[in-house]
């Protein structure tokens, strides 16, 4: 009777199993924790010595028209540290792109899940995946050998400028877009369509009164992740824009990006110094700004399907 006892109340090999999961998973939750917490407290520590231990003011930082931090201003005894020409060129390139690939990327999703599905899905879906799968250095090189070289025959200039940067980006971001509004609109449900075809509208009404009603919810959270992506690229970007540290006055003329500036400079500064400081004050504006996007796409996200 003992012995029934006592292998009644040992654990199963099952239960051992789940145990065994459970602290996997944990230890696993616990670590992914860790170290976004630990690059978080990094970075942060690291950007925020420049306001605490070099005494730069936050409003010279991010207002300031002039980048060269090796030389003093004999007026104020600081730095030229002003990273507004930087913030500018990296959110004018942004939102530029995401404004010229968001209407190609929606009529790519429509054409692969309304009009021809079949035959949409099995012509376009390799060539986003090939895109996708394209490294950065190769949309930059082609970006440096045909687009420069397009703008400066065109335009004139030199060929680098926000504009070469926003057509590099938008190549880059066009199958983030897309195969994440494709995802959208197939989630839909099917009623939706069937529903508006029953009561008389045509095709297109009840693809755009109906389908990308539904879907704008998804679609706006692809637009930010596409954003996100544009924001965050460093070396695509900087092959083609110029990386001239000066305010964007026109499409056409160098400038430059917070990741063109940090990547260019992050290894030819020494730890601890000013000049090492306000580089990684510029990585904590895109972890803040990836941040963002992020919490972005969560309040979308708890957007109804349809209003």
């Amino acid at each position: 009777m003992d012995n029934i006892t006592q292998k009644l109340m040992q654990k199963s090999e099952s239960t051992k199993k789940d145990s065994l999961g459970r602290a996997v998973s944990l230890a696993a939750l616990s670590l992914i924790v860790i170290v976004v917490v630990s690059i978080f407290a990094f970075v942060m520590s690291r950007g925020l010595s420049t306001f605490f231990h070099d005494g730069v003011h936050v409003k010279d930082f991010l207002f300031g028209s002039t980048w060269n931090p090796s030389v003093v201003n004999p007026q104020t005894k600081q730095p030229y540290i002003g990273a507004l020409p930087m913030i500018l060129g990296s959110f004018l390139v942004t939102f530029l792109a995401a404004i010229v690939a968001t209407p190609f990327a929606i009529g790519t999703s429509l054409f692969m899940t309304e009009i021809a599905q079949k035959r949409g899905t099995k012509i376009m879906q390799p060539v986003i995946e090939l895109l996708v799968g394209i490294p950065s250095v190769v949309y930059g090189f082609i970006g440096l050998t045909v687009v420069v070289p397009f703008i400066r025959s065109v335009f004139g200039g030199s060929g680098f400028g926000i504009l070469s940067g926003t057509i590099v980006l938008f190549v880059m971001v066009l199958p983030t877009i897309t195969s994440m509004t494709v995802d959208t609109l197939k989630s839909v449900p099917r009623h939706y369509r069937e529903s508006a075809l029953a009561i008389g509208a045509t095709r297109w009404q009840m693809i755009y009164k109906v389908v990308l009603r539904a879907a704008t919810p998804g679609i706006l959270t692809a637009i930010v992740f596409g954003m996100a992506r544009a924001f965050g690229e460093a070396l695509a970007v900087q092959m083609v824009i110029g990386n001239a540290a000066l305010m964007p006055h026109n499409l056409i003329s160098p400038a430059s990006t917070l990741t063109s500036i940090l990547t260019m400079g992050i290894g030819n500064t020494v730890m601890g110094s000013l000049q090492n400081d306000v580089l990684w004050t510029l990585a904590m504006i895109l972890l803040v700004m990836s941040l963002v996007f992020n919490l972005v796409v969560r309040a979308i996200g708890r957007r109804g399907e349809m209003k």
